[in-house]
């Protein structure tokens, strides 16, 4: 039994509902691109709302972090990984967790005690020192000298600048042949943390005071990767189980070996993987150049060109083998891998023949260049400009220079590289950190209108359209769906009609709890309806419309305004978008 088996099944076991894996491409949330950790998803679970399925959950999460892309090469950082979570909603707290988590660890896993060290939050002036959680750790048997506090940088969590907030512990496995320390000492690369549990028992007000929580949460979260490793005893994370398949798959392709190639293959292996569960998602992302579909077609593109930094030909369907492997070790447990799987097949093929298009053009290019240049360099401007527009890594351009008898200026090209990651990271910031979205009073009747649109499409167009993804901000509303041609202007006129009337009709909005076949049953409609847990929320518009959603939604639809299509254009193949807005 894998880990992520054996962790559901201990939960379970001590009266945890597993509930499905959010999608990577997270909804109405446009502060981010991904869902970037487990909890991420349950955010306004942990702000209060009531979660359907109870207050013990569990789960394994898809996630993607954008943070350290220029990192993925080395032994331990993914792009996509898997976290495994679980949670109290106002239910057990401090002493059961840390209860469970050294079970788990040492009963379930057979983790050593002398191996495994803490760290709790030594508190400040608002909130006192954690000395709750190190008493519960010494009488598990963590000796004093195991035990660190730590300040609000490592041990603190709060998910913006106001609102639920607390200390965590956190808890480190010494991962090398040498001795033991006797003491613990969180610098020491040695120690690696393998999982985190997260208190909140407090609230940050914006006047900066900190108050008690009525509702106090447990929040954890255990990076698979990591954990496998520490379980199989490897200081490489893609030599453990989880990889193995997909490495000897490049190998074979590449007809080298991953001891002496090890960048390279970490970084195809990481990026087809990734590339893999984005286009397999649900949401439909595809290549292209901004958001979600620009971050796919850059993992695929590195791919290739390290693929040619291997000896691969490119030209070839290589990456086949190798998606095939990452297919087969995660359909059983994500469904839009086996659903979609096809469609994934296509997207690196695709994106393979155009980028093999852009790079000859680029090798054009060079040439080009090379034949105006006065000295024997290419400057730094120019190697940037083979690398940022043509995709050339600058080993390539050093290579290529080097059998025309020129030399690169490498130092002016890392240079511009470093300025060019540091404006990215910046400009990022805001798409990549992670966080949740407003859910204010203009999100609401946004999210509402939502579903009023929906339902007038069905009605207008064709019954059998389907929302396919949305997207919101307190500004305006952008909703896909399944449509097979240009929605005429009779036909958005009379959508725009339907809704306004339902508007005015000023129609309950109700919402009920069921289980999901039930609801499916009664006629909901339910986008992507595997993401759901067993029980869900059912919202119905008087009886203009029903469909299974997490929400918000305003009480009644009087309070929308009037409601405005302000565009219609084409989304994807066979898939529609609509921006609009409530005036």
């Amino acid at each position: 039994m894998n880990l992520k088996d054996k962790f559901i099944d201990y939960f379970k076991s001590n009266g945890h509902i597993q509930i499905p894996s959010a999608p990577l491409i997270p909804e109405n949330d446009p502060s981010v691109l991904f869902n970037t950790a487990g909890m991420q998803p349950l955010i306004p679970y942990l702000l209060g709302k009531k979660h359907p399925e109870g207050t013990r959950l569990c789960d394994y999460q898809k996630c993607v972090r954008l943070t350290d892309l220029e990192e993925i090469g080395d032994k331990t950082h993914h792009t996509f990984f898997e976290m495994l979570g679980n949670w109290s909603l106002g239910d057990y707290f401090k002493k059961e967790s840390i209860e469970y988590s050294f079970e788990f660890l040492t009963k379930v896993l057979n983790i050593p005690v002398d191996r495994l060290a803490v760290t709790v939050f030594e508190g400040n002036d608002d909130i006192p020192r954690d000395e709750v959680a190190a008493t519960i750790w010494r009488e598990l048997g963590i000796p004093e000298e195991r035990i660190a506090y730590l300040g609000l940088e490592d041990n603190f969590w709060i998910a913006g600048d106001t609102g639920p907030c607390g200390g965590d512990t956190e808890i480190f496995y010494f991962r090398s042949d040498e001795d033991i320390p006797k003491v613990f000492d969180p610098k020491d690369d040695r120690w690696v943390e393998i999982w985190n549990n997260v208190f909140m028992e407090y609230r940050k007000n914006a006047d900066g005071t900190i108050e008690e929580l009525e509702q106090k949460n447990v929040d954890t979260g255990m990076g698979l990767e990591r954990v496998v490793a520490v379980l199989e005893n490897v200081d490489d994370n893609y030599k453990t189980s989880i990889w193995k398949e997909i490495i000897e798959a490049i190998e074979s392709v590449s007809k080298k070996t991953y001891n002496e190639n090890e960048v390279s293959m970490r970084i195809i292996a990481d990026h087809i993987r990734t590339a893999v569960f984005i286009s397999a998602d649900y949401a439909g992302i595809k290549p292209s150049n901004t958001d979600q579909g620009y971050i796919l077609r850059r993992l695929i593109r590195r791919a290739i060109r390290h693929g040619k930094k291997l000896g691969i030909d490119t030209n070839t369907n290589w990456t086949l083998p190798i998606a095939l492997e990452v297919i087969a070790k995660y359909e059983d447990y994500y469904s839009e891998i086996k659903d979609n799987k096809e469609i994934v097949l296509d997207v690196l093929k695709n994106e393979s023949i155009k980028f093999n298009r852009t790079l000859e053009k680029g090798l054009k290019e060079f040439d080009k260049l090379i034949s105006h240049i006065d000295n024997s360099i290419i400057d730094k401007e120019n190697a940037f400009r083979l690398y940022d527009t043509y995709g050339f890594p600058i080993e390539l351009t050093e290579e290529m220079a080097q059998e025309k008898g020129l030399t690169v200026d490498i130092q002016g090209f890392y240079e511009k590289f470093k300025a060019h990651q540091e404006l990215s990271r910046t400009a990022s910031a805001g798409k990549f950190k992670g966080g949740l979205a407003s859910s204010g009073e203009m999100e609401t009747k946004y999210h509402t209108a939502t579903h009023l649109l929906n339902a007038a499409l069905k009605v207008v167009v064709d019954k059998n359209v389907h929302q396919k993804g949305s997207n919101i901000t307190e500004e305006r509303m952008r909703f896909d769906f399944s449509c097979d041609h240009k929605l005429t202007d009779e036909e958005k006129k009379q959508v725009e009609e339907l809704v306004n009337k339902w508007i005015q009709e000023d129609l309950p909005v109700t919402m009920e709890t069921m289980n999901k076949n039930d609801a499916v049953n009664s006629g909901a409609e339910a986008m992507f309806i595997e993401k759901y847990a067993d029980i869900v929320n059912v919202y119905s518009i008087g009886d203009v419309s029903k469909e299974i959603c997490g929400g918000p939604h305003v009480e009644h639809t009087g309070v929308l305004g009037v409601f405005r299509i302000k565009k219609e254009e084409a989304s994807s193949a066979g898939v529609r978008r609509i921006k609009a807005v409530l005036e």
